[in-house]
Order: C-alpha cells, then structure tokens, then sequence
C-alpha cells in the first residue's frame, strides 16, 4: 500500500523529475517486470524496502521543514562565523555536521547562505573560501555517522545482520576525525580576517544551541528505545521518532505562533523515487544475485578484506562521474550485503559509510555541493577538486585501511 501511493505520488510528478529520477523510474518498471516473470517473491522485497526508506525521507524533509522555520535556526547559523580563524572553521564544520543530523542538506542551505552574503558584501576572500570548505566537509560527516541519516539506514536495510548502534559507534570517530583533519587542508588566513556578517548579529547562541542539542538527542534516543524495546526496524523507528518531532514542533507552532505553517512536499517526487526507488531495486537485485549466485556461495575469506577496501573508492569514482551514493549504496548493498560474512558486516557497512560521506563532499555533482555553489558562487568543481582532492584521497586511503581491517576474519 505505501509502495503503491509513494509510486502514484512519483508518477504525478512526472514534470518535476530530474533526469536521474526519470531513469531510476524506467529502470523500476523494468525490473518489476522481470521479477514477475522469473522471480515475484523478489517484488515483496523491494516493497517492503521502498515502503521503509520513503517514509523515513518524508518524514525528515517535514522535520528539516519544521525545524527550518525555528528562530533559533538564525542566531546557531551566525554564531558559527566569529571568533579566530582555527576555531572559526572548527566551529563551522562541526556545526554544519551537528545541524545536518535534523535538516539533512538543508544544514547547507542555511550556513552556505550566510556565506552568500558575505561573498556579496565582501566579495571573494580567503575567510569566505574556507567557510565554504567546512559547510561541504561538515555535511560530508553526517552520512558517515548520523542516527538519522540515510546511508546509515540504508546500510542496514542491505546489511540486517549488523547493529545500527555498532556501525555508529565506529562511524562517529572516523567522522570526528575527518572533520578536524580538515584544519590542515584549508587556506591561511591574515590574522585582521573578520567573518562575522554584521556587527549587531553577535548574539550569544549558547541556548539556542542547547535547546537544539536536546532536540536532536531526543529524537536520537526516541529511535534507540523504539529500534531495541519496541523491536522495531531501524528504519522504522527512526520515522517514528522523527514524526514525533515533528507533531510536538508543530503543536508548539500553533501555540507560540496561533497558526501552522503546513511545509510543501510538492516537489519530494524527486526524492521518493531516488532514494525509494533505489532501495525498491536494490530489494530486487539482491533477491536476483542470491538467486543466480546461490545461497551456499562464498569467497575466500581474504577476498573479504580486499572488497571492503575497495568500496569507499567505488563510491568516491561513482560519484565523479554523475552516479548518486544513494545508487552506489543500493548496488554494493543488495550484490554484496547477501554473499557476506557476518564476521565482517562492520567493515563493508563501514566502508559503505565512509564512502557515501567523503563523496558527497568531495565530488562537484552531489546535491549539496550544487546547493552551495548556487548560494555562493563557488564552482562546485573547485569546491571539490581545487580545494579537496588530496584531502578526499588520504581520507580514502585510510578509510579503505579500517574497512579491511574489519572485514578480517576472527581468526
């Protein structure tokens, strides 16, 4: 039922769809007819996948939506561009990571925007560039560890065998990591740089921070408690934890405000049939490849290690060329995700994770690195190659490192 209304709903919007939605579509209806005639039991699976990941992606653009509309949201934003230029880009990458666990790639709408504006004010400068590096770098993070992200619930979806909580816990420090190894891989700045937007915005955000921090750590604790004492999927209690946000956000709308403001979901076709109809393949194709490989296929258990090393750069190459993680994602999860040892679950999931994250801030064609190119002007392809290349490459090959290394056997 749900699979049939988030379909109806990417059909409707036909006119809307970007090119890579119209394709993901065909490539649906091609695969639902194949499984139909050799394999319908795989059609269930896709079903239930779709069904999962597009509530869970409605469900957060209604909370980003929601939370946008916070005033709060304006004073964290320009709280992030004072103070020296170390703790400045420090304060903005890990601000960016912080607020993209709720708004997803909004997070780069709102802070890219501030940057915006100084570029206009100010024109092009050092302090403006490396604002810049820390919005994409900040975001690039969240995939790698965010409760609520979706390659973290992507992951295990393909990966049931493996604990969303024990693929965080190793994500969280490599993401940490990544971002404060951004410090070195950024321009320096003229000690008399100034990044604030305006003398008068200097408004003390330290409670505006906490009141966002408890949010977020609720609705993180709100999906743990539903995911292991109410023996929900991952998936699912992220979405219900997420839409009991949302609920309490609006309630208080209505009553601080006398009126709720109703967000638009007019345009999410695009986003139903990217990530709902990935997993929805990646069901099918993982039913397929089982199928054709047979349940008792195995490769040497040092085989293993090799694929997950080569994973995160699967990802980063895919996206060089156009290819969305979210396709990456569903490709390396639902081919892989069967045929693998449970032993090393943690160390593909890792290298699923990694990968998604260090090519959404790395390559010119992901979502948000177009959106901070539109609010500030930076190429997107220097943003990603001029800026990052080497700094995307090392966290590559170290990345590919800790995959191998827990994708080893026990022994």
């Amino acid at each position: 039922m749900a699979t049939g209304l988030a379909s109806l709903a990417i059909v409707l919007g036909w006119g809307n769809l970007r090119m890579v939605g119209r394709v993901l579509l065909f490539l649906m209806v091609l695969v639902t007819a194949l499984a139909l005639v050799s394999e319908p039991s795989a059609l269930a699976k896709g079903a239930d996948n779709m069904a999962r990941i597009s509530a869970l992606v409605i469900t957060v653009m209604l909370l980003s939506a929601v939370l946008g509309q916070s005033e709060d949201l304006k004073v964290i934003s320009r709280s992030l561009f004072g103070g020296n230029a170390l703790f400045r880009y420090i304060s903005m990458t890990l601000g960016t990571a912080l607020l993209s666990v709720p708004l997803n790639f909004g997070a780069v709408g709102v802070v890219a925007t501030m940057i915006g504006v100084q570029v206009r004010d100010k024109g092009d400068s050092v302090v403006a560039r490396n604002a810049a590096r820390a919005v994409v770098r900040g975001f690039g993070a969240s995939p790698m560890a965010s409760p609520l992200s979706i390659s973290i619930v992507m992951t295990v979806t393909f990966l049931p065998g493996l604990s969303s909580w024990k693929l965080i816990s190793v994500g969280l420090p490599f993401g940490i990591l990544y971002l404060l190894a951004g410090c070195y891989f950024r321009e320096p700045e003229p000690a008399q740089a100034d990044a604030s937007l305006l003398a008068g915005d200097r408004v003390s955000a330290l409670f505006p921070w906490l009141r966002f921090v408890v949010i977020i750590g609720a609705i993180c604790v709100g999906a743990f408690l539903l995911s292991t004492q109410g023996d929900l999927v991952y998936s699912q209690a992220v979405t219900l934890s997420c839409l009991g946000a949302v609920v309490l956000g609006l309630g208080y709308r209505r009553l601080a405000d006398g009126v709720v403001s109703l967000p638009s979901l007019a345009s999410m076709n695009n986003e139903l049939v990217i990530m709902g109809g990935s997993s929805f393949l990646g069901g099918i194709i993982g039913t397929f490849a089982l199928n054709w490989l047979g349940a008792e296929f195995s490769l040497s258990p040092w085989a293993y290690p090799m694929i997950a090393a080569a994973v995160p750069w699967l990802f980063y190459t895919g996206g060089a060329i156009g290819i969305n993680p979210i396709i990456s994602g569903t490709l390396s999860g639902s081919i892989l995700g069967p045929i693998w040892p449970d032993y090393g679950l943690l160390g593909l999931g890792m290298g699923m994770v990694t990968g998604w994250g260090i090519t959404v801030a790395g390559t010119p064609y992901s979502a948000n690195a177009l959106l901070l190119e539109r609010c500030t002007g930076y190429s997107a392809q220097r943003a990603a190659y001029g800026w990052s290349l080497r700094y995307s490459l090392i966290a590559l090959t170290i990345s590919s490192a800790v995959c191998a290394v827990l994708a080893m056997p026990a022994y």
